[in-house]
């Protein structure tokens, strides 16, 4: 297909990013943080996952969190929910596109919300229906679609299943996260088109973890199969709770600079970017993960 003339971003720091960081974020720099990221040109800003507190303390506070930022004409805060009790808090306060989540390998789906894959599905049912009918949007994501941390390799035919399944059901956009960061760019670009001809390219997104470094690289395969919407994290923050071994997210700031760099738009100020990947690393007492924030600082 060609790479696209223009990728979304979608900003996973707040969420993906924040829920496994060992320091507790106050709901206020949760708030300064969402509202620094919608002046920088984002579209789309995961705020807050509507979770147990008791698996996922880091986002206890998702309501007021949700209902404390200043929500950006033009710009999309979808929050996480993993139930239909999940979907009546975030409506509570107002959220108007949502996430639900699940995995290609049974083995995790086991270990991160103690139900099979068929069981996952099953339970996205009512909320895939309640949002239908409150004309509420929602996104899926398909974890482990390059590697599982208990089962090891995952097939391609259970990626390519569990993505039409969402799809099907009603995600106007499916995700594909390599979780664990173990994938290559050949790998990264045959699960793609594998799951691309069953799911039409642009209600596709791409999620890599940089474990071993990969995540460019995968993200470029991936380009270049005609994908246009790439999962970040401001500052590399995050990775994932329930995958032992996963680094951070990519971070938005070195996608952005790379994307430029292909003369590929995204609508981002990138300054701003990078200086909000600086203040968060800041808040959460470590050295930035973007080396693309450490040169514009330097400079």
């Amino acid at each position: 297909m060609g790479m696209p003339s223009h990728v979304r971003i979608v900003e996973v720091g707040p969420r993906d990013g924040l829920q496994n960081e060992k320091t507790l974020v106050s709901t206020a720099d949760k708030i300064t943080l969402i509202d620094r990221l919608s002046a920088t040109g984002l579209q789309s800003i995961e705020a807050t996952a509507f979770v147990s507190p008791k698996w996922v303390p880091q986002m206890a506070d998702a309501a007021d969190v949700f209902a404390g930022i200043t929500r950006k004409p033009g710009v999309h805060y979808p929050v996480l929910v993993p139930n239909e009790q999940g979907y009546e808090r975030a409506r509570s306060v107002g959220v108007e596109e949502v996430a639900v989540f699940t995995a290609a390998s049974e083995a995790f789906n086991r270990r991160n919300i103690n139900a099979s894959i068929d069981e996952s599905l099953a339970r996205f049912a009512p909320v895939m229906e309640r949002a239908r009918a409150d004309g509420v949007k929602v996104r899926g994501y398909v974890s482990t679609v390059l590697g599982c941390p208990y089962q090891g390799d995952v097939p391609l035919a259970d990626v390519v299943r569990v993505a039409k399944a969402l799809h099907a059901m009603g995600c106007y956009e499916v995700s594909l996260g390599d979780t664990i960061g173990v994938g290559t760019p050949a790998k990264a670009r045959a699960m793609l088109k594998a799951v691309a001809a069953e799911v039409p390219m642009p209600s596709l997104a791409i999620h890599f973890h940089d474990t071993y470094g990969q995540a460019l690289a995968n993200i470029l395969a991936c380009l270049e199969e005609g994908v246009a919407v790439v999962d970040a994290a401001v500052s590399g923050a995050g990775g994932c709770p329930y995958a032992k071994g996963a680094s951070g997210n990519v971070s938005s700031e070195d996608v952005v600079y790379m994307l430029h760099g292909l003369g590929i738009t995204t609508g981002v100020d990138l300054p701003a970017l990078a200086e909000t990947g600086r203040w968060l690393a800041g808040i959460l007492g470590r050295d930035t993960q973007s080396k693309v924030g450490k040169a514009l600082s330097a400079e």
